[in-house]
């Protein structure tokens, strides 16, 4: 039984059946099935479709966005901007997926009679393993363009939004996807784990570096497609010639929006020693006014995490940092409230031995260090295992260019942060993954080339 406590609250509300392991196989034999036929359906009748579901989310977009608060603790008001920026990832992969997969004749010999082409064919029946934090955005970036393309999909949510899961499911079949190429299938890890002992033909996967790492070795021996989106322990660097309120509030919505549970948050800021001072008086400004409450309220900012566990990783970091000298500014603590509540945390006089400058937080907490120049600022920005976003505020755009060509990370932002794009790539460096989401190589990744050799005689 997957159990679904409210994080509000702390309160058990109710206990779901996960999906018997028992079952997998026959769900992958019919989904095998199904899917020969959904591969040979038009793709016009595919893409409208998709655009029924897309319908469908706008029309049930109060409820859906309830159910996601009431289940993971996003701020409501949060929890619809989901649902709203969804649409547009839905538009893109609707709109471009016939010019990413037609036919491409490459070469033509008329007097050879020669003709040489390529095709593209789904990979066949993938598995979605996907996240709580974002369900609908990190879903769709696989489900969207793994159906559009002609595979089947073995879609598990995360066991902390299953309702959810169930959900797009639902909206997904009332939309003309037949039961059986989107199946969703509800369960924790061992359910996971199981998946992938299946005879599948892709695995997609959103979470920590952790499971990622564990995905990929399970699934080494099949040869098949995998993609992990992982972690991130995303820097941002602030120069000495910003607008410094700008930059400020800027960066304290990256780091604090979601509860600071996005795999693109900030997670750590350097700022020039020249404005430091000025930056950390604007950045506690707009961080003491974030409003923490009760996250069905549109009022509130900061909500509850989604899992109690993340509230021992957070005071942790917060201990380790202050014994090893950081100043903490505000918060560092648990709420005085019922549910998984940590206060917005920001900590200065921060260095690279402590673990809130170098492993992922993922929560309302945020160390800034001062830094003497842009060499200071890359090495830092460079020192560590992961590699998702980073970016650069500055007002001189050679600068940041300059910067962000020498930063390992896999999206760059200049003057903006914790922000994503249905037209660019998403991927990782390092400890935050392999293999991309969105834009063309984010459809490519559900394809596999078929290469044609045409002779006349």
């Amino acid at each position: 039984m997957l159990q679904l406590i409210n994080p509000a609250t702390g309160q058990l509300e109710k206990e779901i059946p996960a999906t018997p392991t028992t079952d997998l196989h026959g769900y992958f034999e019919k989904a095998k099935r199904a899917q020969r036929e959904w591969e040979h359906c038009p793709l016009s009748e595919r893409i409208a479709i998709m655009r029924r579901f897309r319908e469908l989310l706008v029309q049930h977009k109060e409820e859906l966005a309830k159910l996601l608060t009431h289940e993971v603790g996003k701020p409501i008001a949060q929890a619809r901007n989901e649902l709203q920026g969804v649409l547009g990832r839905i538009d893109y992969f609707t709109s471009n997926i016939e010019r990413v997969t037609q036919p491409e004749l490459v070469f033509e010999d008329e007097g050879q009679k020669l003709r040489e082409k390529i095709t593209y064919e789904p990979l066949g029946v993938i598995v979605n393993i996907s996240a709580w934090n974002y369900p609908y955005f990190v879903g769709a970036n696989v489900f969207v363009p793994a159906l559009l393309t002609g595979n089947a999909v073995l879609y598990k949510p995360s066991e902390y939004c299953p309702l959810t899961g169930l959900a797009i499911a639902r909206y997904l079949h009332e939309a003309g996807v037949h039961k059986d190429v989107f199946t969703c299938i509800l369960g924790g890890g061992l359910v996971g784990a199981e998946l992938l002992e299946l005879p599948i033909n892709g695995v997609f996967f959103t979470g920590s570096h952790a499971t990622g790492k564990l995905i990929s070795e399970a699934v080494a021996p099949k040869l098949i497609r995998i993609q992990l989106e992982l972690g991130g322990k995303d820097p941002a660097y602030v120069c000495e010639d910003v607008d410094v309120k700008v930059a400020a509030e800027s960066l304290a919505d990256g780091a604090f929006y979601n509860t600071g549970q996005s795999c693109c948050s900030v997670e750590r800021i350097y700022v020039h020693a020249k404005i430091y001072d000025r930056f950390i008086e604007n950045f506690m400004q707009s961080v003491k006014g974030f409003v923490l409450g009760d996250p069905m309220d549109d009022k509130t900012y900061i909500g509850p995490l989604s899992r109690e566990g993340q509230l021992t990783v957070l005071d942790d970091q917060v201990a380790d940092a202050v014994a090893k000298g950081a100043k903490l500014l505000i918060g560092g603590n648990r709420a005085k409230r019922p549910g998984y509540y940590f206060e917005p945390t920001v900590l200065t006089n921060v260095n690279h031995t402590m673990e809130v400058m170098r492993e992922e937080s993922f929560g309302p907490i945020i160390g800034i260090q001062q830094v003497g120049s842009d060499g200071e600022a890359l090495n830092f920005m460079n020192d560590t295992a992961y590699g998702l976003t980073a970016g650069v505020y500055t007002r001189d755009p050679a600068r940041a260019e300059r910067l962000l060509a020498q930063v390992r990370s896999g999206s760059v932002y200049w003057n903006c942060c914790d922000r994503v794009s249905p037209r660019l790539p998403w991927s990782g460096r390092g400890h935050s993954g392999i293999g991309s989401t969105l834009g063309t190589l984010g459809i490519q990744a559900f394809v596999q080339p078929k290469a044609w050799h045409l002779k006349a005689t």
